[in-house]
Formats: C-alpha cells, sequence, structure tokens
C-alpha cells in the first residue's frame, strides 16, 4: 500500500497541481477567519493566487499568472506567532506557507513542493490538536491524540479521497479541463470546513 505522499509523487504534475491548490483551498478559510477576528491581513492576495492558478491549473500557457509576484503578495500579509496570543495565527500561517510553497511548486514545476503542501496541511491539523485538546497531556498522549482524533483521521480520509478522483481521472488519459476545475471547487464547497473543521463562509 502506496502512503498518501507516495500517492501524490506518483501523480502527473498537472494533478499534483490540482491536488495542491484543492488542500490549499481548503486551508484558505482558517486565514479569512483569522483576519475576521484580529483584523490582521487582507485574505485577497490568497483569494487572488488561488484564483489565478486555478485558472492556469486547466488553461496552462493560454493565461499568464506571475507566480512569483502573487508569492511576494501573500508572503507580505502572512501573520507572524509573535504579537498573536492566540490560536488562530498557527492555522493561518500554514494557510500562507502552503499557498507559497504551492507557488514556488509551480515556478519551478517542483513535485516535491506540491508533496509538501499536503505535508503543510497534516501537520497544520496535528499543531491545532497538540494546542487545544493536548494541551494538557503528555508527549505520548498527545501523539496518541494526533494519530485517532476524528479531525486527524479526517484529513486523511479527504486526502485519499481527492487522490481517488485524480488517479481515476489520470486514468481516463484526460489532460485537467475546466468541468474537472469545477468539480474540485465543489467538491470543497460542498465539504464546507476547513482542514481544523472551520465553517467556510458560502461566498469564499
Amino acid at each position: 500500500m502506496l502512503t498518501t505522499f507516495q500517492r501524490f509523487r506518483e501523480l502527473d504534475f498537472a494533478y499534483q497541481v490540482l491536488a495542491a491548490l484543492y488542500l490549499c483551498e481548503r486551508m484558505y478559510p482558517n486565514y479569512e477567519l483569522f483576519h475576521q477576528v484580529t483584523g490582521f491581513g487582507d485574505p485577497k492576495p490568497l483569494r487572488g493566487a488561488l484564483n489565478a492558478c486555478w485558472d492556469w491549473s486547466w488553461q496552462g500557457k493560454k493565461v499568464k499568472v506571475n507566480f512569483a509576484r502573487w508569492q511576494e503578495k501573500v508572503d507580505d500579509v502572512t501573520p507572524s506567532e509573535h504579537g498573536h496570543d492566540m490560536l488562530g495565527v498557527y492555522p493561518a500561517m500554514d494557510a500562507c506557507t502552503a499557498i507559497s510553497i504551492m507557488l514556488e511548486g509551480f515556478l519551478d514545476s517542483s513535485a516535491a513542493d506540491l508533496v509538501s503542501v499536503a505535508k503543510v496541511s497534516q501537520a497544520g491539523v496535528a499543531k491545532f490538536l497538540e494546542l487545544t485538546e493536548g494541551a494538557e497531556l503528555d508527549a505520548e498522549g498527545r501523539q496518541q491524540l494526533v494519530r485517532e482524533h476524528e479531525l486527524a483521521v479526517y484529513e486523511i480520509d479527504v486526502q485519499q479521497a481527492l487522490l481517488d478522483f485524480l488517479e481515476a481521472m489520470q486514468r481516463s488519459g484526460d489532460k485537467p479541463t475546466q468541468l474537472m476545475v469545477r468539480q474540485l471547487q465543489e467538491m470543497v464547497v460542498t465539504e464546507g470546513i476547513s482542514n481544523i473543521g472551520m465553517e467556510r463562509d458560502s461566498e469564499s
């Protein structure tokens, strides 16, 4: 049995692009909520980068996307744990980090960067659990929590289901299409929550 990350690496680059986008899209609401609560930053660069990349994912060179410029814009609104005494800063940072890593992967055509997006999402769930329900547990208890908690299990399930969908599409021999991209975007919206269980704004 291949692990989630191994399956991710086995995808063609065009499908790795879609997987990374999907996972970044699931993390985006965490930043949006952090912004609403603190007033820090601006979700628009993250939203703009995601929209531009979704368009590029099926149109390719027909659309010009300045990945490096989008990366700068995302980096400019990335919060730091210093000065933000609240748990929400970490999922917000993860959302920015994942989008920045993804843009780097698109810029360099690097599959390793795109696999890192899946790792950031899983690690973000683990950190969130450790800082909330695991705060009073010892190291062993935290490890068990991260292994067994429904949010952590659900994160793996979502990534596996996403890979099932993309592997089936790849086997059909199709290149990513606008319809496929819309299906993925609808899947994110229908799911309705971020990777740490935050409700998604219906307009996002």
